[in-house]
Order: C-alpha cells, then structure tokens, then sequence
C-alpha cells in the first residue's frame, strides 16, 4: 500500500480553498500511485481559528471530501471539526477511493485550554480496521503521545498507525523523536502528518514523518510544504513482531498488579 501525507500550512478559516488544494494534491498523489492520503489534525478548517470554528464546523466537510476522493480515485484521511448535537469534536475521517467510510475517529486527548474550550473529548478507542491490505487505526496528535493507547491498538491488530497532527513549538521532540519510539516499541508502521506555517499565535514544527517498524524513517518534511509518500510493506509486521517480540514478552501478570493493562 501506498501511503502519502500533505504536510502544509492551507488557508486557515478558508474551507474553499483546502478543499482545492486537496483535490489537487490527491490529482498529484494518483499521478504516483498513491493508495491513501492522509491530512493534518483539522486540515479543513485549520486548527487556530478562533471562535469561526464553531460555524464552520456545519459544513458537510466529510462529503464534500469524499465527493473528491471518489473523483480523483484516492483514499484520504482528513482531520475535521465535527459538529454533533452534543457539541464539537476534534475527528479524522478515512474515506476510502469510492467514498465509503472505512474508519471515523475523534481526539481522546485533548490538548490545552483552546482545544478544551472547543472540543468534547472522544470516548472509544480508534477500532483497528482492514484497509489496502493491512490494518489500520488512527489518532489524533496528542494521542499518540500516550503509550498505553498505542499499545492498545498494537495489540489489536494494527500494523499502520494514521496520525493527523497540529504540532507547534516548542515540542519538535515529539515529531523528530517520540513517534519513531512509539514505532518501535510496537513494531508498526505510523504516519504521522502535520502542518506547517503559523496560525494566529500557534507556530508549527513540520517535521511530518512516515516510520517504519524498524523506526526507520521512510519519508519526512523539514518545515517546507512537501507531500511525502511510502509503501507500506502487508506482512512486514507480523515478521517485525516475531523478531522483536515486545508485545509477546510482556509481564501482563505483573502489569495487572500495579494497575497497568494497557
């Protein structure tokens, strides 16, 4: 499976003009043999926008979405704001070539009193999904920085972690460092896609990467826009998994005494 990630800065509070600029970056990944794109954490509104959330979280963002991707014949996973009778929610959508919804998540953990003040946080852990020949699950940023959720989903099934990210100063740690970790301590492939640029006073890292089992690094971006692109190698995690048995060598036993069942 060929997997890409936008890594851009888009056009805060214009939802016209990111949903242009992802049908023309998924014309661009088809021309490349991509099978699934996936976008930054609130990519259709932007992440900092202040109070024009609320009213642009209405939008029918997930079919207008997936009206492109049926068009240009790929995959996308797109963060959004999602409007519910209960309030917001920070979520991602995969869509698959056709359309159909093959997996919906939203933000367990929310992140600092701007997201708190717009978002409810999420209840239910991703479900691990097949997808293109692997498994997949996704978070949303913070949530990755969490082991025991990404160990949850490792040991679920999921062999390709999707994660749409807003990562802003001074935490560059995170992009450079930490999600190679989370790779390898589950032996999974992640994806982790983040913006670029400034919104308001929220500066962005970059730094988007896509990581192999290994924790080897397949594809990254510095802080330019880029469109990063890697195959997702199905069976290769399984082989990682037996070689490097973390999942399998556990002490639940113990765990379960102090309290740890992740």
């Amino acid at each position: 499976m060929r997997v890409a990630g936008l890594q851009t800065a888009g056009t805060p509070g214009d939802i016209d003009a990111n949903l242009r600029e992802l049908d023309a970056t998924l014309a661009r990944a088809a021309g490349q043999g991509v099978d699934l794109l996936v976008t930054p954490e609130l990519f259709v509104t932007g992440y900092d926008i202040g109070d024009s959330l609320h009213d642009l979280a209405r939008f029918d963002a997930v079919g207008a979405v997936r009206n492109i991707a049926m068009a240009r014949g790929v995959a996308v996973m797109v963060g959004y704001a999602e409007h519910t009778p209960d309030g917001l929610y920070n979520s991602a959508m995969l869509l698959d070539r056709n359309g159909a919804q093959v997996l919906h998540v939203r933000k367990l953990h929310l992140f600092g009193d701007m997201e708190r003040a717009f978002f409810l946080p999420g209840a239910q852990p991703s479900p691990v999904v097949p997808f293109g020949g692997v498994r997949v699950a996704g978070m949303i940023c913070y949530d990755v920085e969490f082991p025991e959720y990404v160990r949850h989903v490792a040991q679920a099934g999921c062999e390709a972690l999707l994660v749409p990210t807003a990562l802003m100063e001074p935490y560059l740690f995170s992009a450079r460092e930490l999600v190679r970790t989370r790779a390898w301590e589950n032996q999974i492939y992640l994806a982790y896609i983040n913006h670029t640029g400034r919104e308001r006073d929220t500066v962005y890292v970059g730094n988007s990467r896509i990581i192999a089992p290994d924790a080897t690094v397949l594809a990254q971006a510095g802080m330019e826009e880029a469109l990063l692109v890697a195959d997702i190698e199905p069976g290769l995690v399984a082989r990682a998994q037996r070689e490097n048995p973390f999942l399998a060598d556990r002490r639940m036993d113990l765990y379960r005494d102090m309290g740890l069942t992740a």
